[in-house]
């Protein structure tokens, strides 16, 4: 069973459509974890770099994800923004080995959190720290500094150490942004007490 099945099970038998926009900048990990998050008979063995965007749709007993996996080349990032107001959350993924180009994920973010479809909504924001298998990857803690993410006080989010390729890290993320996402909506008022 994929996290995507557990997901819609622990969110109850409420079919629910739910987008998700994965940003970041290009060869963070972005298509490898959402290709890791799908059920098993659905992953695709060959990752290759995504040109554009590519739509990801999965049906599960009560969730209807549609993922919006953008390109982070740079000739591609002024598309994100399209698809800001439709996005219910966000996850953000960086290379936690590239500490080169850490300022520039941090621009893109920030131009992110300003964008005015993104600004004034408590849209929840899951970072995951991936590629911690590397040896030049720095913690989450330091991911998180370099990214100022403790100036974000207007809208949840939360940070994971991750490995894409083993799939380390991505439930604890998965399982983070399932309770946003049922905590933001009010059609699961009686599950928040649980």
């Amino acid at each position: 069973m994929g996290l995507f099945d557990k997901l819609a099970g622990w969110l109850g038998l409420k079919k629910k459509e739910v987008h998700v926009l994965c940003l970041g900048l290009d060869n963070s990990g972005k298509t490898t974890i959402i290709n890791k998050l799908k059920p098993s008979n659905a992953q695709t063995q060959d990752i290759v770099p995504t040109i554009g965007f590519s739509i990801e749709k999965f049906k599960t007993s009560s969730l209807s994800f549609t993922v919006f996996d953008m390109s982070g080349q740079g000739r591609y990032r002024n598309l994100w923004e399209h698809y800001y107001k439709e996005g219910q959350a966000i996850i953000f993924v960086i290379d936690s080995s590239d500490k080169l180009r850490m300022v520039v994920a941090k621009e893109e973010l920030d131009t992110l959190l300003n964008h005015p479809d993104i600004k004034h909504r408590r849209i929840p924001i899951l970072f995951f720290a991936n590629k911690m298998d590397l040896r030049d990857a720095v913690s989450s803690v330091k991911v998180s500094q370099l990214l100022s993410l403790e100036n974000i006080k207007d809208k949840p989010w939360h940070i994971c150490a991750s490995d894409a390729l083993k799939g380390e890290g991505l439930q604890e993320g998965v399982d983070w942004l399932q309770d946003q996402i049922t905590q933001s909506d009010p059609s699961n008022e009686d599950m928040r007490g649980q």
